[in-house]
């Protein structure tokens, strides 16, 4: 989306919020129904296989037939009749199978990195293992960050060795999505011998334990039902604060970033370059960040651990706003060390995105999952459900219409950048709060659970 014919990262906000939002919600209640009716194990496949059949088609057949599948020309006429500041939704129409890729690919990580795996995680684990255990679980998946970034990189090499009348995109997309294919069959692979062999296996797992949430009674809710939980709840508002807050801090940041990106690597290529070297590199921190994790529960505790991620974002954050709206300040420091202001931005987004997802992936999201554990069966199934319903959706989508508000108030993303800063502030001291208050009701959760 972000290099697409007339587009831009400016249009990543509406996309966010008028494609994501409204997918992340139907999905959900999707989920729902899905739960009620089918074993948790048929639901994880039934909400696998229909992304991985998505990804392939796209590049079989979607792709190679975009000349003809989108309306450049009917976007055209309706963009001299609407002013410009709608270049940016008129472009999710424009490029319409891009941003339906955009969204499929943003719910593969939510769904079945988040929601499915931790949903199955939290089932198995207790709160002493999830301790030892929660800040390693990502090591493999960051591991395979690593590689898939390299393999990106390599082929976005392979593209300037093909010969003339070949489109290097497409050939390039086949060979990642297929193995984004492989990899998920990988998955489902693995998945059921887990479930064939480690989930029947009396040594692995409690059957007593499992037989008796079976056949607890499975609690269903809607969004209305989800919202009022999660106001009357000041445990799961307070998560489901955390859940909002990072949301919003990363989108905030990132779509600022990716302008920046746009503006220094024009071409798909060297774009989609730049990204497999970022990939890499972000899997290289999270796994230090990860083998470092189990260190900060153990010697710092729970609180300080949920702190690190917004005072990552923080740090970094501001450092990369304070490059962008001083620029003319920062210059002379860019030229004596052989760059300009606008790599500097980069280069100093890159290490903010590259540092709060790898705080996100070994300390928040451990510390997040870990504060289910303790609560009761009902609240934890509530809790969580409202956190998915809500939370999630609202921290995605938040940022974005901030940023859709401020490009119609003042223009453009450039423009808005001092607004942006400010509302970061604004963000991170709500954050901090929930987070302390938190910490005070997990550590009670947990002398309540012992007893």
């Amino acid at each position: 989306m972000v290099t697409a014919k007339k587009s831009g990262a400016e249009v990543i906000p509406f996309v966010k919020t008028y494609v994501n939002l409204p997918a992340a919600i139907g999905f959900t209640a999707l989920y729902s129904k899905l739960c009620d009716r089918m074993e948790q194990k048929d639901v994880f496949y039934a909400c696998t296989i229909p992304f991985l059949i998505f990804f392939a088609l796209f590049a079989i057949i979607i792709f190679p037939n975009v000349g003809l599948l989108h309306p450049h020309a009917f976007v055209d006429k309706i963009a001299m009749a609407l002013p410009e500041g709608f270049g940016a939704p008129l472009a999710i129409v424009r490029n319409w199978s891009f941003a339906v890729f955009y969204v499929m690919a943003e719910m593969w990580g939510s769904v079945v990195a988040s929601l499915l795996f931790w949903s199955f995680a939290n089932e198995v684990t207790t709160v002493d293992e999830a301790k030892k255990y929660y800040p390693l679980f990502g090591l493999g998946a960051n591991v395979a960050l690593i590689f898939s970034g390299q393999y990106v990189r390599f082929v976005s090499k392979m593209r300037a060795n093909l010969p003339p009348g070949i489109d290097p995109w497409g050939v390039s997309l086949k060979y990642l999505m297929g193995a984004v294919v492989a990899s998920g069959g990988c998955l489902i692979s693995l998945f059921s011998y887990m479930q064939r062999k480690v989930m029947t296996d009396p040594a692995c797992f409690d059957q007593e334990k499992r037989e008796a949430k079976k056949k607890k009674k499975k609690v269903k809710m809607g969004l209305r039902d989800s919202a009022k939980f999660l106001m009357s709840s000041t445990y799961i508002r307070d998560l489901a604060t955390l859940v909002i807050s990072y949301g919003m801090c990363i989108n905030l940041v990132e779509v600022s970033w990716k302008s920046k990106l746009k503006a220094a690597y024009p071409d798909p290529n060297a774009y989609s370059s730049f990204m497999g070297n970022f990939s890499s590199a972000t899997g290289s921190v999270t796994l230090i960040m990860m083998l470092l994790g189990r260190k900060v529960f153990q010697k710092y505790g729970w609180r300080k651990a949920a702190l690190v991620t917004p005072s990552m974002i923080g740090v970094t954050g501001l450092a990369f706003y304070a490059l962008t709206i001083f620029a003319p300040f920062f210059e002379p420091i860019a030229h004596s060390i052989g760059t300009t202001p606008l790599m500097l931005a980069v280069l100093v987004g890159a290490a903010q995105n590259i540092l709060s997802k790898s705080s996100k992936y070994s300390l928040f999201d451990p510390c997040k999952e870990m504060a289910y554990i303790p609560l009761d069966q009902e609240s934890k199934t509530k809790g969580k459900a409202a956190v998915d319903v809500v939370g999630n959706p609202l921290g995605k989508s938040g940022g974005a219409l901030i940023q859709q508000v401020l490009i119609f108030s003042v223009g453009s993303l450039a423009a808005a950048t001092p607004w942006l800063a400010g509302i970061l502030g604004v963000l991170l001291f709500f954050w901090y709060k929930s987070v302390n208050s938190l910490a005070e009701q997990f550590e009670e959760a947990m002398v309540a659970s012992e007893e």
